[in-house]
């Protein structure tokens, strides 16, 4: 009884020493999980999302897609998982993210992790990571780094959602301007719109575009028109979903940036709205390689991740990625 009692205590004291390491620092770093109790949280995480990956070609698309929703509204601090709790609705019940997809992802990831090391990784990080693990599975290395050490944010709300989140109608203005708030400039408003060469879009996202560009029932004259028509054929329904890249829409390539240029197959108004400014287009030619490509993502991928971030003492650790502590 008393060795048991000694155990328990040993325990204890061990989980709240780590919960004191994990919650020291003010800033992300790499291998920020060497020093705690869970020093094979990246490896876990990576190959959790590794299995899931080779059998969903979609994954990388979806969860880069809600790691780049939960950045742009009250930074990298995973309020875009909470679910809504009373009377105010979470950023998850506002229309842009109405279509965002992979929380179920995870949810699983955080239980696994939960399971070797309860109270330590953050959903934060836990999302960072498996967007970039996912997207990076098919070339077996990481395709960025991800410094680490984000905790969870309390606050989601939907109302905040349309005055900070670029929307596929966003002109060239609104784009810069939206982006520059969060300390980001045209390289990576062009690099991290490169994430379009994979993953599927609603036909509602882009509808305008098609069949009513003026309010004349005309199409967007800067989209191509036989892709456009195409798109008209395949769009009969707004729920239906549409490549966002018509070529390699499950390949992470550059090919984005060669229809974009070349042939006017940008699907987003938004993603047309890069040929508008004289800048933005030569940032387009300069990533029509792929190497250029990976080059400036990833550049523009750890600028993105640490946007407005949650470190130290604020914020927490949620044991539910759904619900605050």
């Amino acid at each position: 009884m008393r060795t048991q009692l000694v155990l328990s205590c040993l325990v204890f004291v061990c989980i709240v020493l780590c919960e004191v390491v994990a919650g020291a620092g003010n800033a992300l770093r790499n291998n920020f999980y060497k020093s705690t109790c869970c020093p094979n949280a990246e490896q876990l995480i990576r190959d959790i999302t590794w299995s899931k990956a080779k059998n969903d070609v979609t994954l990388g698309a979806r969860l880069l897609r809600l790691h780049y929703h939960d950045c742009f509204l009250r930074g990298c601090d995973a309020s875009v998982l909470l679910d809504t709790k009373g009377t105010e609705k979470s950023e998850k019940e506002a229309g842009p993210n109405l279509s965002l997809g992979g929380f179920d992802v995870i949810d699983d990831i955080k239980r696994q992790v939960e399971a070797k090391c309860p109270g330590i990784v953050s959903c934060a990080d836990i999302l960072a990571l498996s967007a970039r693990d996912a997207v990076s599975f098919p070339f077996k290395t990481s395709m960025w780094e991800v410094e680490i050490g984000r905790k969870d944010g309390n606050v989601s709300l939907a109302s905040e959602v349309s005055s900070n989140l670029p929307l596929p109608d966003s002109n060239i203005s609104t784009l810069q301007q939206l982006f520059a708030k969060k300390g980001l400039n045209v390289d990576d408003l062009v690099a991290l719109s490169g994430a379009h060469t994979i993953g599927f879009a609603h036909c509602g996202a882009f509808s305008r575009r098609l069949f009513n560009f003026t309010g004349k029932g005309d199409m967007d004259p800067s989209l191509n028109a036989t892709y456009g028509e195409s798109l008209k054929k395949s769009c009969t329904n707004l729920a239906n979903i549409v490549e966002m890249d018509p070529v390699s829409s499950t390949s992470f390539d550059s090919n984005y940036f060669n229809i974009l240029i070349n042939q006017n197959k940008g699907l987003f108004q938004s993603d047309a709205a890069l040929l508008k400014d004289t800048k933005s287009v030569n940032v387009v030619k300069k990533l029509q390689n792929d190497k250029a490509f990976f080059v400036e993502f990833a550049k523009s991928m750890q600028k993105m991740g640490a946007i407005e971030v949650l470190t130290g003492n604020a914020g927490q650790i949620r044991k539910n990625c759904r619900v605050k502590n």
